[in-house]
C-alpha cells in the first residue's frame, strides 16, 4: 500500500512540473506562432521548386550556347 501512495505522489510531483513547464512556454510565447508550423512544408516546396526552375533555365541556357558553337564549328 505504501508502493501505491509514493506512486501516487511522484505522479503529481511530474504532473505539476510538466505544468509548469507548459506555462512558462505559453508566457515566453512559445506557442504563438501556430500558423507557420502548419504551412512550412508548403514554402519548402515553393522554394525548392524555384531552385529547380533556375536550374533548368541554366541548363538551357547552356544547351543554346553550345548548339550556337556547334553550328559556328559547322559553318567553318
Amino acid at each position: 500500500m505504501g508502493v501505491i501512495v509514493l506512486l501516487i505522489i511522484v505522479s503529481v510531483f511530474v504532473a505539476g512540473g510538466f505544468l509548469i513547464a507548459f506555462l512558462w512556454s505559453v508566457r515566453t510565447g512559445q506557442m504563438e506562432d501556430d500558423y507557420t508550423p502548419s504551412v512550412r512544408i508548403l514554402f519548402d516546396d515553393e522554394v525548392k521548386s524555384a531552385a529547380y526552375k533556375k536550374n533548368d533555365k541554366i541548363e538551357e541556357n547552356v544547351i543554346n550556347h553550345l548548339s550556337k558553337i556547334k553550328l559556328k564549328l559547322d559553318h567553318h
